[in-house]
């Protein structure tokens, strides 16, 4: 049964009417599978099981403008600077890249303009099953705007590329960024993402972002999720690895968005590839925070290791699912999987599914989960040295977090997170 909405209605008629005349015909192919695949179920609902305990539907009831065009936010990305933080600079306005970034051995380019070149069609949407997920088909049908980022073959870029997502919310709209990383072999990128928005306006972000991580590569991506309130954010990410290549994945969702949804799908597609995980969430208020990640084991001689770890406050509530697939001729993999989670009021929730699926038979695997609260022989220890209770609660999330945040390569954005975490845990307690 397809589930209907106006909005999804809107869309329908949106796709009949767009002009495609722009499109490779790879790439009107591509439009139509995901708009069929789309059209065909609708959004997800309860019913599904990937989507058992997110009901999305109360955020997609808003009467959002489907193409909102340029934004004239000059000067507003500032709100996403990060103190000592030497980066080459990126702004994305509603998704728009409206100047030209230079950088040594890094090519940065829109992607309407990049897509022309028949040589992305071996990379652009390839990976990604629109069939079974129905917010990417609906990106990859009606996409406008984004960036490639293709880094040259045997290049280690010199400095992290900052992108900065400015959003224009000063009605409510509905955006639909995506963006293409390609590291050719024996290249080195590290990427890190963040988002401000104008305006308080309901505005929902469906993004879709591709990785391709050549032999012998390495990308480091950071997903900085800080964004107000009035943020749906909806955060597709396919990656995929060649042999002999590092990827590290940092995703941190801090308060005020009501509601994220994160899918991160691995496919490790050579041997001796090499996969971290991280992941992050500090919820409060009402706030839901999905997070979603696969990771397919397909060559033998791998290893990934994944960490996820949540605080929830007030009334928010978290799901995490977890799944590891070791496939048959993935023999000598090693696969860890971790979610920990901290309950800070007895009306916060966490849905926790960790899950192993192994198909060989010599391999090292493990998968775990807990939930509890804060240690309070600890809260009263540090209580009883003259700490006063707020201040040694956050000393304690943070100790929690530690295993997380320390893993940040970047010592400008380990810094700027924890100081963070901090900050949003005293406005909590205020």
């Amino acid at each position: 049964m397809i589930t209907t909405t106006s909005l999804y209605d809107q869309f329908i008629t949106l796709y009949r009417e767009k002009e495609t005349t722009q499109d490779n015909d790879w790439l009107k192919d591509l439009r139509e599978t995901a708009f069929e695949a789309f059209s065909g179920k609708g959004f997800p609902t309860t019913k599904l099981e990937d989507w058992r305990f997110t009901n999305v539907s109360p955020f997609l009831k808003e009467d959002f403008r489907l193409q909102p065009g340029a934004a004239s936010l000059h000067g507003l990305h500032n709100a996403a600077h990060i103190p000592l933080l030497d980066a080459y600079e990126v702004v994305l306005k509603n998704g728009m890249l409206n100047e030209d970034v230079r950088i040594p051995g890094v090519k940065i380019s829109p992607l309407r303009t990049a897509l022309k070149n028949e040589n992305l069609q071996s990379y652009f949407g390839r990976y990604i099953n629109t069939e079974k997920h129905s917010f990417a088909a609906l990106n990859t049908a009606l996409f406008e705007n984004g960036i490639v980022i293709e880094a040259d073959k045997n290049i280690i870029c010199d400095k992290p590329v900052h992108i900065t997502h400015v959003y224009n919310a000063e009605e409510a709209v509905f955006i639909q960024p995506r963006i293409l990383i390609i590291a050719h072999k024996s290249s080195k990128i590290q990427i890190v993402e963040s988002v401000v928005v104008i305006g308080d306006k309901p505005l929902f972000i469906n993004n879709v972002t591709e990785c391709y991580v050549a032999e012998n590569a390495q990308v480091d991506q950071y997903n900085l999720q800080i964004a107000p309130s009035n943020t749906h954010l909806v955060n597709f990410n396919q990656t995929v690895q060649q042999s002999n290549s590092l990827f590290n994945n940092y995703t941190y969702s801090l308060p005020d968005a009501v509601f994220v949804r994160n899918n991160l799908h691995l496919d490790l597609n050579g041997t001796n590839t090499e996969s971290h995980l991280y992941g992050l969430y500090l919820a409060g208020g009402n706030q839901l925070t999905d997070n979603h990640t696969v990771v397919n084991h397909l060559f033998p001689n791998c290893l990934s290791n994944e960490l996820y770890k949540g605080v929830l406050l007030d009334n928010a509530r978290a799901v995490f699912s977890g799944r590891i697939y070791v496939h048959q001729d993935a023999q000598k993999t090693n696969a860890f999987q971790q979610n920990n989670n901290i309950l800070l009021s007895n009306k916060a929730v966490v849905d926790s599914k960790p899950q192993l699926e192994i198909f060989a038979d010599d391999v090292k695997c493990s998968h775990g989960s807990t939930v509890g609260s804060l240690n309070k022989e600890a809260l009263f220890y540090l209580q009883s040295r003259g700490i006063g209770e707020t201040a040694a609660r956050n000393l304690l999330v943070r100790a929690f977090a530690f295993d997380v945040t320390n893993k940040i390569q970047i010592p400008a954005v380990r810094e700027y997170v924890e100081k963070l975490i901090t900050r949003k845990m005293a406005e909590a307690y205020d």
